[in-house]
């Protein structure tokens, strides 16, 4: 069996880098810089399912995530107030995590961003700038 994301992450995300673990992807949500980070492993859904050395391979690419998130935010002209990191998977069992830049302004600030409505594609030109700070992007090894 090999690895594969969920295709439920089709249909609101876009593929952006392979990691030294994650699966990286750009959420399609212009109200907010958000990543999710999929850990390249088989049948995992909870953090504890990973290796010790893939958790704390994890916890690094996360924080490396709230960094690029930040770059993100600043690349749209919008700095980031609040990193929101989580491991939900109530939705889509398969193991991963979200990074989401919040600003204090934001339509949903400070309530959670996780299943509201409203999500507003990235346009076209700044997905495309987007995609492309991720893929230039080294997390640390």
């Amino acid at each position: 069996m090999t690895f594969a994301p969920d295709p439920a992450f089709e249909a609101g995300s876009l593929a952006a880098a392979d990691w030294p673990l994650s699966h990286v992807r750009l959420q399609d949500d212009g109200r907010f810089p958000w990543l999710i980070l999929i850990p390249r492993r088989v049948a995992l859904v909870e953090i504890g399912d990973l290796s010790a050395a893939d958790r704390a391979r994890l916890m690094e690419e996360v924080v490396a995530a709230g960094a690029l998130v930040r770059a993100l935010g600043g690349a749209t002209g919008r700095s980031i107030d609040k990193l929101n990191t989580a491991a939900l998977g109530n939705v889509t069992a398969q193991l991963h995590v979200h990074v989401v830049g919040r600003r204090r302004d934001d339509g949903l600030w400070p309530d959670p961003v996780w299943g509201r409505p409203g999500a507003r594609p990235w346009p076209q030109a700044e997905r495309r700038r987007l995609l492309d700070l991720i893929a230039g992007f080294s997390p640390p090894v």
